[in-house]
């Protein structure tokens, strides 16, 4: 896949089998980071349910949480998940990073040349450039298509890049294969991360992936590999 039309192509695919996806709860880039961690190995509804307590209960701004009692960060991360108790403890961590370091304003941030804003927002826990790379994506800061661990799936199988062993080498191939398919449509590549997501969350599996099901098997090259082997046009 090659072409600047194929990339388009499957998100439009995508989108015509799932409809418009809900714009990111929020452009912030403070709370994209605290969305990223207010919760652990949860459904995105339990994460929101999280969030909303958060907002709600001790607020979204650094100095908030920081003025917040342990007893409310704590109810927030159990509603959030396991480990409670290091989960909140992490989101005073952030706020103290967000205060010491950008003078509790992250807007900054968006604002340094692309290296140098990656870098800066993964100072804090659990952001890695993935999710650096969609922050800035969400607060619509750099054209980037930044890609979790279900969008990465979906387009290795597709053939974009190479599997790795290293989960960053993969990443950088994907990123290294769509690179000249990419522009400043910032709504597409919102559009894009959230269907690709959206399509390895319930279709395109680690384990099991429902290719029977999947409105882009005829131009996915993992799914031409298994049905070649299988000898059928479905697979088992």
């Amino acid at each position: 896949m090659s072409t600047r039309a194929s990339l388009r192509k499957v998100v439009n695919l995508l989108g015509r089998f799932y409809g418009q996806p809900a714009p990111p709860i929020t452009t912030d880039p403070f709370e994209l980071i605290l969305w990223e961690n207010v919760a652990y190995l949860v459904s995105d509804e339990r994460r929101a349910e999280a969030f909303a307590l958060l907002r709600h209960s001790a607020g979204t701004r650094p100095h908030e949480i920081l003025a917040a009692p342990n007893e409310t960060l704590l109810q927030v991360a159990t509603l959030g998940g396991m480990q409670p108790e290091k989960r909140s403890a992490r989101l005073r961590e952030m706020a103290l990073i967000a205060m010491n370091e950008f003078d509790g304003d992250l807007r900054r941030v968006l604002k340094l040349p692309l290296p140098k804003a990656k870098k800066a927002l993964q100072k804090f826990p659990s952001i890695g450039e993935p999710s650096a790379e969609k922050i800035l994506l969400f607060t619509r800061s750099y054209p980037v298509l930044g890609l979790e661990s279900n969008g990465l799936r979906v387009l290795l199988r597709l053939g974009f890049g190479e599997e790795k062993k290293n989960y960053s080498a993969a990443y950088r191939s994907v990123q290294e294969a769509i690179k000249d398919q990419l522009d400043e449509d910032y709504s597409w590549l919102i559009d894009a991360h959230l269907l690709l997501r959206q399509h390895g969350k319930e279709l395109c599996k680690t384990n099991r992936p429902m290719c029977e099901k999947c409105p882009v098997r005829k131009v996915c090259a993992y799914y031409q590999r298994v049905s070649t082997r299988s000898g059928s046009d479905g697979i088992k």
